[in-house]
């Protein structure tokens, strides 16, 4: 059975989404679309050279791409998992994975980007449309592990077998580069939405970015970024009851204690790596737990 994420990526820069909308300049808003990281993708900007700010943004998720994607054949961390190393790693790889070790050290090991055995394990069976053998299983978990993986900024080495994802920290990442790349060109009133939500600055009525939660309600955004994890937002099976978020320690998908959990934090990589994890502790005080060792995190919505 085939394993999907339904996503839409959108960045509205110096434009509101609300009434204000229908208020854009036609001379100087543009409107795009295409496909980014794998889901379909929108950016609308209003400004004189909202065409070729556009174009900039999607160079850099493309960049990007090729250095973070699981999905590229010659992406850096591609060839890092099919070689077990590389030298020379790209910057942007070693700070999301500094990024993951404070993680993954905070929360007792339970982030760990390197579960991708895990991850191909489970969907090779759900191709098959049947459960992981557990063989198979004990054989990937024995691959898992942070503290076996080495960085420097020389080189990144792998035990041999070992593989890295990060599902739970690159659409983050991939949104706080692009509100960097837009804060740059000048603009002040962004909110991006790459699966993980990023604003800077307010919305252009001066109000801040109200961002709807999963739970119902909502969150308003300004100078921060907003994630949620669903450990049953994409499954493994047709039941709809094994989720893709998989425990290390076990080897099995996360208990569904939660149906989403929403973590507002300074930026959108540590909100989608704290949501992540969230979905991987048994209740709201370790959560909250978790969330003391990053100041600025907050707990928006667990049920």
């Amino acid at each position: 059975m085939p394993i999907t994420r339904r996503r839409m990526i959108t960045i509205s820069a110096a434009l509101a989404l609300l009434p204000a909308v229908a208020r854009a300049n036609p001379q100087t808003s543009k409107l795009w679309t295409g496909q980014a990281l794998g889901a379909r993708a929108s950016i609308r900007i209003d400004h004189p050279n909202s065409e070729a700010i556009a174009a900039r943004v999607m160079a850099e998720i493309d960049r990007l791409e090729d250095i973070l994607s699981l999905y590229r054949a010659d992406s850096a961390l591609t060839r890092l998992n099919r070689q077990g190393h590389l030298v020379e790693p790209p910057f942007e790889l070693l700070e999301c994975l500094s990024l993951a070790s404070s993680v993954s050290r905070a929360s007792g090991g339970r982030f760990d980007p390197t579960v991708q055995p895990l991850w191909v394990v489970w969907a090779e069976a759900a191709a098959r449309g049947k459960q992981p053998d557990v063989r198979a299983i004990e054989a990937a978990k024995a691959l898992v592990g942070w503290g076996k993986i080495q960085i420097d900024w020389a080189r990144i080495s792998l035990h041999p077998g070992m593989a890295l994802t990060l599902n739970g920290i690159g659409q983050g990442y991939v949104a706080d580069r692009v509100a960097a790349l837009l804060e740059a060109e000048g603009l002040t009133d962004i909110l991006i939405d790459t699966g993980e939500f990023r604003a800077l600055g307010g919305n252009p009525a001066g109000d801040d970015w109200p961002v709807r939660l999963e739970g119902g309600g909502f969150v308003d955004l300004r100078q921060r970024a907003l994630a949620t994890s669903s450990p049953l937002g994409t499954t493994f099976d047709a039941a709809g009851r094994q989720g893709h978020i998989l425990d290390p320690v076990s080897g099995t998908p996360a208990s569904a204690l939660w149906r989403a959990v929403s973590i507002s934090a300074p930026n959108a990589a540590l909100a989608d790596a704290l949501s992540t994890t969230a979905c991987l502790l048994s209740d709201v005080n370790q959560v909250e737990l978790l969330l003391q060792s990053f100041p600025g995190s907050r707990l928006e919505f667990a049920a």
